[in-house]
C-alpha cells in the first residue's frame, strides 16, 4: 500500500510542470557546448583545489581567480540561468511535498484509526 502511494506520488511529481522544466532545461544545458565546457573546467579546478586542501595545502591565488572568472562566465549564460531557475522551482516543490508528507505523518501518528487500504 505505501509503495503504491509512493509510486503514484512519484508519477505525479514526474508529470509536474516543475519537473518537466528541470528536465527540459537540463537537456538544453547539456547541449550548450560553451556552458558544458565552463562547468567541466570549474569542476576540474574545484576537484584540484579540494585535493590540495585534503593534503593540507591552500589553493593558489591563480586557481581562486580562475574559479571566480569561470563562475562569472557561467552565471551570465542564459541556458545555465534557466536551468538554475528551474531547479530552484523544483526544489521548492519538493520542499512543499516533504512538508505535506510530514503533516500527514503527524496526523497519522495522532490518529487511533487505522486506514490501510
Amino acid at each position: 500500500m505505501l509503495q503504491d502511494k509512493a509510486t503514484e506520488l512519484g508519477r505525479l511529481i514526474g508529470q509536474s510542470d516543475e519537473y518537466r522544466a528541470v528536465k527540459r532545461t537540463s537537456d538544453a544545458l547539456g547541449e550548450d557546448r560553451e556552458a558544458v565546457t565552463l562547468i567541466r573546467e570549474m569542476e576540474r579546478l574545484r576537484s584540484e583545489a579540494q585535493a590540495m586542501i585534503e593534503r593540507g595545502q591552500n589553493p593558489t591565488p591563480e586557481m581562486e581567480q580562475q574559479l571566480d572568472d569561470l563562475l562569472s562566465k557561467v552565471q551570465v549564460n542564459a541556458t545555465y540561468q534557466r536551468a538554475i531557475a528551474a531547479q530552484d522551482n523544483f526544489d521548492k516543490l519538493m520542499l512543499r511535498v516533504n512538508e505535506w508528507i510530514s503533516e500527514g505523518i503527524r496526523k497519522g501518528a495522532a490518529s487511533s484509526i487505522i486506514t490501510l487500504g
